[in-house]
């Protein structure tokens, strides 16, 4: 009985890695001296960025070209898929550090400075209930509340993900137009979203007096929002280079990891948006 081994594609030595880890550093040393006020470290920091979309364009360029020319095989596709499937998973590590943080503090730390004999570190009167200015005393702000522009993009992220579903089902029934209707339509939420936080955030800042800087409130309030708008900025940036392609041509109902990945990625950013829809917001 013979048997057929498939070969496992081997890429060629790349220039990428090298640049991704100059352009990192870079960035990470541009930043700290911009900071810092060094006059240089604004160029340093954009430099950086630069060489950083020189090497995104290029590798996955690259990577784009080898799948579309057949390179791939089923191993290599295991091995994204892995691949991506870890990446998520220490995107759900970062959250959950910032979680716990916010679970530490309502739930422990509060609590427990709270007491009388704590008390007297802090300031007479201090209170444990949430939300709170601790353990500092800021200006008085005003809570963000759940029901009004969060609950709307609430509605509008579980949307997308329905929108993003409906493509999907598009690209696995060969219905070009319904794939590429469901991932405009589904990055235009995600458009929406950005501009409802934008103003949610200038609106908190002007009439709510609530900054960055309002005690532990709002340093966990803008942490977790701010991020999570951050990682809707990348999958929506994912989902038009996915769009891009299907334009081009790309993908076929059994071959389209790419757009599962982008996929993957924007569940995972809504599944993150009801944790912090009920535990900012609402509770």
């Amino acid at each position: 009985m013979s048997e057929t081994f498939e070969r496992y594609f081997v890429p060629q030595p790349s220039k990428f890695p090298i640049l991704g880890a100059a352009a990192l550093l870079l960035f990470g040393s541009g930043a700290a001296m911009w900071v810092n006020k060094v006059g240089a470290g604004p160029w340093i920091f954009f430099c950086g960025i630069a060489i950083l979309i020189y090497m995104l364009f290029g590798w996955f360029g690259q990577v784009v070209r080898e799948s579309e020319g057949g390179l791939y095989g089923r191993q290599v596709g295991k091995s994204f898929r892995w691949s991506m499937g870890w990446f998520i998973f220490s995107e759900v590590m970062f959250f959950a550090a910032f979680f716990g943080a916010l679970f530490y503090v309502r739930v422990l730390a509060l609590p427990a400075l709270s007491t009388g004999e704590n008390e007297a570190l802090l300031w007479q009167g201090f209170s444990g209930a949430w939300p709170s200015s601790g353990p500092r005393v800021a200006d008085a702000f005003t809570p963000m509340g759940a029901w009004g522009i969060p609950a709307i993009n609430t509605l509008i992220l579980l949307s997308s993900g329905a929108t993003l579903t409906w493509a999907h089902y598009g690209l696995l029934k060969g219905k070009r137009s319904q794939l590429k209707l469901g991932l405009l339509v589904t990055i235009l939420l995600g458009a929406i979203f950005l501009s409802l936080q934008a103003y949610e955030y200038t609106h908190a800042y002007a009439e709510l007096n609530l900054r960055l800087d309002s005690g532990i409130y709002g340093s966990t309030f803008y942490l977790l929002t701010g991020f999570h708008g951050l990682h809707v900025t990348v999958g929506a940036i994912m989902l038009t280079v996915m769009l891009f392609r299907s334009i081009a041509g790309h993908f076929t109902p059994e071959h389209h990891f790419g757009f599962e990945a982008a996929a993957w990625y924007w569940h995972f950013v809504d599944v993150v948006w009801l944790f912090l829809f009920v535990v900012v917001y609402w509770l």
